[in-house]
């Protein structure tokens, strides 16, 4: 009989090129990497046949700011080269200087929006972040006017009132969409490997009230969606979701696991070469070492998927980032 937890295929790959970020997110503690690490061409190609060989058909860049690499474009013209999409997320900031190169040798970006421009540069903790932000989605439409660029945007303390108000920042900027996601508050992901202490979490989480307020908040602009069709990525019962994780955090609610299929259907490759069945789950190998498919579908990996029972996983019932592909 098949093994359904050995992977034949592989469609998604996530890829962070470079270690460290060039923001200091109050949600986020990757800023705080001394050490400067980068995946570069040659460990690409050291993977080549196992990438083709599982089907990896779109290469998702994360980290880390991925616009630090030393030479992002290699990477990205290799993997275009085999007929696999390739996708930057960025906190914008370098957008304008790169703009020419990552119009004609990517696919799409994907930049961090946190609010209206004073909201977003206290979030980023970067003085003029807005405007680096949108001169770099100015540039990139200058080269490319269909070049599409969407936007994520992390809900927490200092801005789950203003998710319409981002809403409308993002269609200002001329962004193609924007998605949402409620901030992690408890996993080791985003150099956490100790996880956050309770007065770390409470900067952060919601209070019960605040919860009240941002529920309020969900369903006036769900009750605005069909004004930009397609333009928010959630549908409501996602949009939803994002309260009940507050509330879950609060413990007001029992957390519920996203429907997801991560493991089986993608894998995350951390600079160092770490690999992760998805951004929150412990590695189940390393690529400096071995090869993608060794790792992938070695036993500590297999043996993962067979015994993750996603429902009642403590770590996918506190998923903020969850993936299905059928």
């Amino acid at each position: 009989m098949k093994d359904t937890h050995v992977l034949e295929t592989l469609p998604i790959l996530i890829l962070y090129p470079h270690s460290r970020c060039d923001c200091r997110c109050v949600m986020c503690d990757i800023w705080k990497v001394a050490a400067v690490q980068e995946i570069d061409l040659e460990d690409l190609e050291r993977q080549a046949k196992d990438i083709e060989a599982l089907g990896v058909r779109w290469v998702v860049f994360s980290g880390g700011e991925p616009l630090m690499h030393a030479d992002l474009c290699r990477l990205c013209d290799y993997l275009r080269l085999r007929g696999i999409r390739t996708t930057v997320l960025s906190t914008g900031l370098l957008l304008a200087k790169h703009a020419p190169s990552i119009a004609q040798r990517t696919d799409d970006v994907i930049v961090s929006l946190d609010g209206p421009p004073q909201v977003h540069d206290r979030i980023r903790r970067v003085r003029g972040a807005y405007q680096m932000l949108a001169a770099g989605i100015r540039a990139l439409h200058a080269q490319k006017p269909d070049y599409p660029v969407g936007a994520r945007c992390t809900v927490q303390r200092q801005n789950f009132r203003l998710m319409r108000e981002t809403v409308k920042t993002a269609r200002e900027l001329g962004l193609q969409s924007i998605s949402f996601l409620a901030a992690d508050l408890v996993s080791t992901a985003f150099n956490r490997p100790e996880g956050w202490p309770p007065d770390r979490q409470a900067q952060v989480a919601l209070t019960a009230e605040e919860t009240r307020e941002l529920e309020d908040e969900i369903g006036q602009l769900i009750a605005e969606l069909p004004e930009y069709p397609g333009f928010v990525l959630e549908t409501p019962e996602k949009l939803r979701r994002i309260g009940l994780h507050f509330r879950a955090h609060l413990g007001l609610a029992e957390p519920v696991s996203p429907r997801c299929n991560a493991p089986w259907v993608s894998a995350v490759i951390e600079s160092d070469g770490t690999v992760r069945p998805c951004f929150f789950h412990r590695p189940i190998g390393n690529v400096r070492g071995q090869t993608l498919a060794a790792v992938i579908n070695g036993p500590q990996a297999v043996e993962f998927r067979r015994t993750l029972n996603v429902p009642q996983d403590p770590i996918c019932r506190r998923c903020v980032c969850s993936l299905y592909l059928l």
